[in-house]
């Protein structure tokens, strides 16, 4: 039985192995042809036919947003990075016959990008340069991209004026607060908020159909706060997050009203839980091309009890490296946010969306700029967490919200260029008066139409502000830098309702410089100006308890910013 079974066995294992070899011949046949034709004709195909085939990625504009100086453009990107500045390309097209014709002919100018970023979750921005005429439309193209697009179909290249538009919307418990440029309403003042409505999509593109009304319940500058509909509120587990919304205000004579609803780029955002362990105190600033003031400020003030930064970035050049300035500091535990803001002239716009992003997170918020440090001139209230302490006290009061503090304002101090070991040690002269203060507020207890004027909120009904004598604290604010440090600025103010300096308004208002007119020209002497007092107070004592006592370096000229940051907070404060 044993003997007369082999042979066969054998013989059906040499009818099997040509079988078997024959199929897998065919089979790599097969495939071959399927990948050399998937090669062949595929768009975005690697030429090489043994590597295997990237997808590249595709740069889906959502929005195009004009500027007085640049065209931010919005991408749909929510799964890949977008690639660095210098990998994209800017395309401005001119239409050179008119639009109905079969085929338009357009003119094609190239610009580099100036900058990419991410942000939100779902979308990335592109800013690109204006070109020196006219345009019909606005692209984007990888760099060496072949061809590019030969054909633009103008009915998907609307560009939005930034003089007319939602542009911000933020969620804040079961309301949404929309920011809204273009309303023209009268600064400082709370208007009436029956002129005005909330419109929503339930789409969230750029063609939704506004389906769902809601009226407005406050309304104050570029701040417009509505219901949040009952039908969005539970549309998921986020509160409809995502989802695009606008602002409709009455306008016309009072006889033949018309509602106008204004183009919208907004979409909801600020979902968070309800968070308990709150920081006692937290810092929001707005910044414009100022990386490398970003560290002096965060570590000092780090010191003196701020736990957690919200750097509200204002379209940073690309070349200014604030972002990684920022995940450097994050990095090392200064629990450091860059918030994208995009939008140009709207600080007080900007601080009111930090009331609502911080809410949940801080006890107290401190609003203030990075050329702004604040000191106590008494030696005995310089301390580690000194402004932390001096808040807290206030903390259990049922009717203090805000706390003010004087500003002594600091010259150029006789110096030509920017100081090397930072604004801090470098401007010790300054003008012999106070001016403006600025605030500390508990972001709970704001007005719900978050109405700022920068240095200061509207608070709720039943709070109170209180100052904070200049003999305990004050804010020394590097105001009048040497003149290559302040000319940077003079061109673009942050403020919205705050002139810039080239216009020709407002010439004896305190937001002057006083001997300064409309022209980026240095004045005679600007080095010895601002000059009445010597105060080297805060110089004096950051050299004598952060400099390394073997280097001499401040924390903020190292690399090893925790270690040397902690050991001078023992030496500070050794209990």
């Amino acid at each position: 039985m044993d003997s007369f079974s082999e042979p066969r066995r054998k013989r059906n294992h040499h009818l099997i192995q040509p079988l078997f070899l024959s199929f897998c011949f065919l089979l790599s046949i097969f495939l071959f042809l399927n990948h050399f034709q998937y090669s062949c004709f595929h768009p975005y195909t690697h030429r090489s036919l043994l590597q295997p085939t990237p997808t590249p990625l595709q740069l889906q504009l959502h929005h195009r947003i004009q500027f007085p100086d640049h065209v931010l453009l919005t991408l749909n990107n929510p799964h890949r990075t977008l690639p660095a500045p210098t990998h994209l390309q800017c395309l401005f097209y001119t239409l050179l016959n008119h639009s109905s014709q079969p085929k338009p002919v357009f003119n094609v100018h190239v610009k580099p990008v100036l900058s990419t970023d991410r942000f939100d979750q779902i979308r990335s921005i592109v800013r690109c340069p204006l070109p020196n005429s006219n345009f019909s439309a606005v692209d984007l193209r990888r760099r060496g991209e072949a061809g590019g697009h030969t054909l633009v179909d103008l009915n998907n290249q609307t560009v939005l004026s930034w003089n007319n538009l939602a542009y911000e919307a933020e969620l804040d418990g079961d309301t949404v607060v929309v920011f809204v440029k273009g309303l023209n309403l009268r600064p400082h003042r709370i208007s009436d908020p029956s002129q005005f409505k909330c419109h929503f999509g339930l789409t969230g593109s750029e063609n939704a159909a506004f389906s769902i009304t809601t009226k407005a319940l406050t309304v104050a500058q570029e701040v417009v706060r509505c219901s949040l509909p009952h039908t969005i509120n539970n549309y998921n587990d986020k509160k409809g997050e995502g989802i695009t919304v606008t602002v409709s205000h009455v306008t016309g004579h009072v006889r033949h009203p018309v509602r106008e609803v204004m183009p919208s780029v907004a979409r909801v955002h600020g979902y968070t839980p309800s968070n308990k362990n709150k920081h006692e105190l937290c810092a929001c600033t707005m910044v414009w091309n100022q990386a490398r003031a970003l560290s002096e400020w965060i570590m000092y003030h780090s010191w003196l009890g701020v736990e957690r930064w919200f750097v509200y970035d204002n379209n940073s050049d690309a070349d200014d490296g604030i972002d990684g300035v920022a995940k450097d500091l994050d990095s090392k535990g200064f629990n450091v946010s860059r918030v994208i803001w995009p939008w140009i002239k709207t600080q007080e716009a900007g601080f009111s969306h930090c009331v609502l992003k911080a809410k949940e997170q801080c006890t107290w918020v401190a609003f203030f700029d990075v050329d702004e440090f604040f000191h106590f001139p008494n030696k005995s209230g310089n301390r580690k967490n000194a402004l932390r302490s001096m808040v807290s006290k206030f903390s259990s009061s049922n009717s203090v919200a805000e706390l003010r503090t004087e500003c002594r304002s600091f010259g150029p101090s006789g110096l030509r260029s920017h100081p090397k070991r930072g604004v801090s040690l470098g401007y010790t002269c300054r003008v012999g008066s106070t001016e403006r203060h600025k605030s500390i507020v508990r972001p709970e207890m704001v007005d719900p139409s978050l109405l700022n004027v920068v240095h200061h909120f509207e608070l709720k009904e039943g709070y109170v502000h209180r100052n904070i004598g200049e003999g305990s604290v004050v804010v020394n604010h590097y105001k009048y830098q040497v003149w290559e440090s302040f000319k940077a600025k003079f061109h673009r103010r942050v403020a919205t309702y705050v002139v810039d300096w080239q216009e020709d308004q407002n010439k004896g208002s305190r937001d002057r410089v006083p001997g300064l007119g409309t022209q980026a020209v240095e004045p005679a002497n600007w080095r010895f100006r601002f000059c009445d007092v010597w105060d080297t107070g805060l110089r004096d004592f950051l050299l004598s308890n952060f400099a390394d006592p073997v280097t001499g370096l401040m924390p903020w000229e190292t690399s090893n910013h925790v270690s040397f940051i902690r050991k001078l907070i023992t030496q500070v404060n050794p209990h």
